[in-house]
């Protein structure tokens, strides 16, 4: 016999449009936590519903369906149930970059947690669907192309101030950004030229790793950067193609003004973008986007050409100062593995001054694969970390 829950599961395919309505009122409390166990009742036919339901005209229906949906997704049963459903990913994506739509921001959420599935690089096959044809001239004004995968990278770019969309940012693409970069394909598609505009699109997201106004903002485009970098082919151009300009942008959120230890023939060879900074320029406020940026800088490592760039732009001095002036063992432990890689690994490189590693007993002498973040909804102005699980609660 089914529970009193379970029973008002089964509401959300009933014929009648209030008593859809009034499950769904009743339910999206009940989408997270142990209680979510109730949406697996009969085979989670609850999935399909919540997926129809996402497609309705009323702003509300969509809006507790799309957040009972993302709530679900922590869940990889549940997951697999949405994300391989091609059908509903072309309409979830689309509908994301529907300029009107209202549950935009929820549906990113939704999306970033679906790229944990293989299926998901079948986005890069999908065209945006139109919703409305009135708007659809200002919307082909605003996107340069009618792939889904050129779209969403728009609205990221292009939204972040909601003049695209007053009721959404798009922050959260910025996790998907960095999920999809974990694939092969995902990874070309942000280094390689786009022929709708022909940038590069991990070009277009460098400017966001100093957004201080938006944790998740910074958060997925600083593991997007380092989840594009697994392939070490590719490390000299995105160094010295200067239409990417890429190590400015992850050297910026580790440096400081007051710095001031960097003698002045070293400060000349940084990055034009890192000399003689502003008194108010600070590093990044969380210690872990930071080591994210340090992780970047480490799988830079890989290459004699790439070590021999970084050295040459004064890398190993903003690392030291870095290390000196906050106390963190992650920041230590990375800092102090990059000086290995970075000072030390060359035959012909001479002694360097020593840094000392916080825990040095503990220290690991081989190379960890860099996790990819796990990640949950928080406040911008929340600057705490707790990548704990990779669910985000909507509620």
């Amino acid at each position: 016999m089914p529970t009193q829950l379970e029973e008002l599961v089964s509401f959300l395919h009933s014929e009648q449009p209030a008593v859809r309505q009034i499950a769904l009122d009743n339910l999206v409390g009940f989408s997270t936590g142990p209680s979510q166990s109730i949406f697996k009742y009969d085979n989670c036919r609850a999935v399909k519903d919540l997926k129809e339901l996402a497609k309705e005209k009323s702003k509300i229906l969509m809006q507790q369906s799309v957040t009972i949906l993302a709530n679900l997704s922590g869940d990889p049963e549940f997951r697999r149930l949405i994300a391989d459903d091609a059908d509903f990913i072309k309409y979830l994506t689309s509908k994301i970059c529907d300029l009107n739509n209202t549950c935009a921001d929820i549906m990113c959420i939704l999306l970033s947690n679906l790229a944990k599935e293989d299926t998901i690089t079948q986005i890069f096959d999908l065209e945006r669907e139109i919703f409305d044809e009135k708007t659809e001239k200002k919307d082909n004004d605003i996107f340069g192309s009618t792939k889904i995968m050129d779209c969403l990278m728009d609205c990221f770019v292009k939204g972040y101030d909601r003049k695209l969309n007053k009721y959404a940012n798009y922050d959260y693409l910025s996790y998907f950004f960095a999920d999809i970069a974990r694939f092969k394909r995902g990874r070309e598609y942000f280094i390689q030229n786009q022929e709708y505009d022909g940038v590069t699109p991990i070009s277009k997201l460098l400017v966001f790793t100093e957004k201080y106004d938006s944790k998740t903002r910074r958060e997925g485009v600083a593991s997007t950067i380092k989840n594009s970098l697994f392939d070490s082919e590719t490390h000299q151009r995105l160094l010295t193609d200067e239409n990417i300009n890429l190590l400015p942008y992850i050297l910026l959120p580790i440096a400081d003004a007051k710095d001031s230890e960097i003698d002045e023939e070293d400060m000349f060879n940084l990055p034009d973008e890192l000399q003689l900074l502003p008194e108010d320029k600070k590093r990044d406020p969380i210690p872990a986007i930071i080591c994210v940026h340090l992780e970047s800088i480490l799988l830079l490592c890989t290459t004699k050409a790439a070590r021999e760039y970084m050295r040459s732009k004064s890398v190993y001095p903003l690392v030291r100062e870095l290390h000196k002036n906050i106390e963190d063992e992650d920041i230590g432990e990375l800092c102090y593995r990059i000086v290995n890689m970075l000072m030390r690994g060359d035959p012909d490189v001479g002694p360097v001054e020593e840094m000392p590693l916080k825990n040095a007993e503990d220290a690991e002498e081989e190379e960890e694969d860099v996790e990819i973040v796990q990640h949950e909804e928080e406040d911008d102005d929340d600057e705490e970390d707790s990548d704990e699980d990779a669910m985000v609660e909507v509620v």
